[in-house]
């Protein structure tokens, strides 16, 4: 089987799909506060195109395909794409990104079919807090969802939290006795520059510096390293003794994780994203609609990889990618 090398040597094994730019909450660091979807059906890829390009880059070496959106369960039938990409050789792994509000009437459905294991995003547990955040979200359905997936035996859950100066970072103890009570996994994550947004969040930065200092006042002494893998994502994990849960960063801006990267990006309408902070992109769906053969399509891919970019700069340059909205992106 092919590989996916990049011309920095990392070796390329985890695609994000997202399958919608729609969400049903407007998280104030994702998108501004007028943005308004506009993407009609016709300019997303369908479920068949989705899985003929997620079949191509398993041939290349493609092993883990996490399911993005935009809120991805918002998409009709999402368990039909989920069925079908369970049935491509070589993908072991399929988890799902969700804000969870819709998660608890379908997590015993995507358990069913394949999805194991669930990103959840809660930035904070104070009702007001969180519906400021997300404006207008509905935090009681996310921790609905989020006992629904640990009913059903999805594992590992991890739970996300975009940590804020001065909106939430006062909760990160408090996210840690959560996760340890609920015996799940908990994330801290920087706030990232990228759309107008993001732009407007970074004056409010809390960086992973300062969020692992308060992790490890609050656990002295408990934090066990926890070694990644090939597949897994940019975050810095720690075991806490005598739990069943992690706790981790991943810090986008003040210290990135380029050199390891192993990821990337295809958009609903079907563009691959070669770099979270950079705007080079090649469409993977035009290719396949202009009926491009299967062989053609995967040299286009190949091609892609060998302009992937070595990092990206949101530690020097905010406004790089200031025109993107991170829900269309895909996270």
């Amino acid at each position: 089987m092919k590989t996916l090398i990049d011309p920095f040597n990392r070796k390329i094994t985890y695609l994000r799909v997202s399958v919608t730019d729609h969400c049903n909450y407007r998280c104030y660091y994702c998108r501004d506060e007028d943005h308004q979807t506009n993407t009609v059906r016709n300019e997303v890829s369908s479920y068949e195109e989705i899985a003929k390009i997620v079949r191509l880059f398993s041939e290349l070496g493609i092993t883990k395909v996490r399911l993005t959106g935009g809120e991805p369960l918002l998409r009709k039938d999402i368990l039909k794409l989920t069925k079908m990409l369970g049935e491509i050789p070589n993908i072991t792994d399929i988890p799902i990104s969700t804000n969870a509000h819709l998660l608890a009437p379908m997590a015993a459905k995507l358990k069913k079919s394949g999805i194991n294991r669930v990103n959840i995003s809660i930035d904070s547990l104070q009702q007001d807090v969180f519906k400021k955040i997300t404006r207008g979200g509905d935090l009681n359905k996310v921790i609905k969802g989020i006992d629904a997936a640990i009913k059903v035996g999805m594992s590992p859950i991890k739970i996300n939290m975009v940590v804020i100066k001065g909106v939430n970072d006062n909760e990160i103890e408090d996210m840690i006795d959560f996760a340890i009570n609920k015996g799940i996994d908990i994330r801290f994550i920087e706030t990232m520059p990228i759309g107008s947004a993001g732009i407007d969040t970074s004056n409010n930065h809390y960086s992973e510096a300062d969020i692992l200092k308060r992790v490890i006042d609050y656990l002295p002494n408990k934090l066990i390293n926890v070694k990644a893998d090939q597949t897994s994502g940019p975050a810095k994990s720690y075991l806490i003794d005598n739990t069943n849960t992690s706790v981790g960063t991943i810090s986008a801006v003040s210290n990135n994780f380029c050199k390891s990267c192993n990821r990337v990006r295809l958009t609903s309408r079907g563009r691959l994203i070669l770099c979270l902070g950079q705007e080079n992109s090649v469409s993977l769906l035009d290719a396949v609609r202009g009926g491009m053969s299967d062989e053609d399509i995967k040299k286009l891919i190949i091609k892609a990889i060998n302009n992937k970019p070595e990092r990206h700069y949101f530690d020097t340059n905010i406004y790089n990618i200031e025109n993107a909205q991170m829900v269309e992106i895909g996270g």
